[in-house]
């Protein structure tokens, strides 16, 4: 009898053996099967679907913006979904509502908005709990909410302060500037003041539409360089944005007006090629890397994704850009200026060691 009884023992502790070795090797045939992609599938923030809401996508500045974007969702295994509104707040509004309704998005970002317009639409993100963290959109204040933001005023101050150096302090520009954008406003602020620091500069003109703009600010150019059509009745033209200032500059150059500076704002490779043209009327610009401006701004979501504490506020810091600064025997683009010009696209802002890590991680499982 006691020996019927230890047969059976032993034949239950074989057969728990045998059932746990099998389910071992099962495992590892799972996990060899699914190979080291598995490994970035199971990364907790990996597979995100990101709604990109812009105001405007027009120009290479916002070209090399979404690919900042989604150059860096691509890295945490994400998707981006680029919805335009056409410079419609209307329709930038009803965007966000409806992004926020269908339920598809993990997380929204905001490019150009506007606080009256989107304001109700980002409360009901937050409170869906759908991370959102905005660009150049006055939304500070919104709790839960990160505003990205590029220090427009500087940016303004360092272009104004060379122009009134270059022109000795006195002569006429013309203002290329649109309201109702929260940087532009940022830049009016700087342009007042350097108004009532330079008295002897007088703004002869001054005009802009974010519709159209670049054809627009040519055609207007056109207008007022017929009106003052002497060397030396038009020192400068102030661009507040880089397609006002290429639309001036081609105008310029076509009237081969070569007395007349242009200084911009914002910077692409478009706007590069154009700077280092000795023939052009374009001399300088001040600018955050847009396609920095991108990553960063996936970075702040995806530290709230991960639940990460995050800042209300992050503003980025402009670089000065003169022709000066650039080499005469080689084309440069965003991707290099920086060994020209310091503090060009090195921001590490938001960058956090579980972000590299996740990055890592999907990088090894492609």
């Amino acid at each position: 009898m006691k020996r019927r009884v230890w047969s059976v023992g032993l034949l239950s502790i074989l057969l728990v053996f045998t059932l746990v070795l099998s389910a071992c090797g099962n495992n590892s045939a799972d996990n060899n099967a699914s190979g080291s992609a598995g490994a970035a599938s199971d990364q907790p923030l990996a597979g995100k679907n990101i709604a990109l809401i812009m105001r405007l996508n027009n120009g290479t500045f916002s070209a090399q913006y979404i690919d900042g974007v989604k150059s860096q969702v691509a890295k945490y295994g994400g998707n981006v979904t680029v919805i335009s509104a056409d410079n419609d707040l209307s329709k930038m509004a009803s965007s966000l509502d409806a992004a926020v309704n269908q339920g598809q998005f993990d997380g929204i970002l905001i490019d150009h908005g506007d606080a009256g317009a989107l304001t109700a639409g980002v409360q009901k993100a937050v409170q869906a709990n759908i991370p959102v963290v905005a660009f150049d959109s006055a939304l500070d204040g919104i709790q839960g909410v990160t505003s990205l933001a590029q220090n427009d005023q500087q940016m303004a101050e360092l272009t104004l302060e060379q122009l009134a150096k270059d022109a000795g302090g006195k002569g006429n520009i013309v203002k290329i500037w649109v309201a109702g954008f929260p940087p532009m406003e940022s830049r009016q602020i700087s342009y007042k003041a350097f108004q009532g620091k330079y008295p002897d500069i007088k703004e002869i003109a001054a005009f802009g539409t974010a519709d159209n703009a670049q054809l627009d600010a040519q055609t207007q150019m056109e207008a007022i360089l017929k009106q003052y059509p002497n060397k030396g009745d038009i020192a400068a033209v102030w661009a507040s944005w880089d397609e006002f200032a290429k639309g001036a500059s081609n105008a310029i150059k076509q009237a081969g007006r070569d007395d007349i500076k242009v200084y911009g704002i914002d910077l692409s490779d478009e706007d590069l090629s154009m700077i280092q043209d000795p023939t052009s009327p374009w001399v300088a610009s001040a600018a955050v890397d847009p396609t920095t401006i991108g990553r960063v701004q996936v970075r702040y979501l995806y530290q709230k994704f991960a639940g990460n504490p995050s800042d209300e506020r992050v503003e980025l810091e402009p670089v000065y850009v003169h022709r000066d600064d650039l080499p005469k025997d080689k084309k440069v683009t965003t991707a290099d200026l920086g060994e020209y010009v310091k503090g060009w696209g090195d921001s590490d802002q938001g960058n956090t060691d579980e972000l590299k890590a996740l990055e890592k991680a999907i990088a090894a499982g492609k």
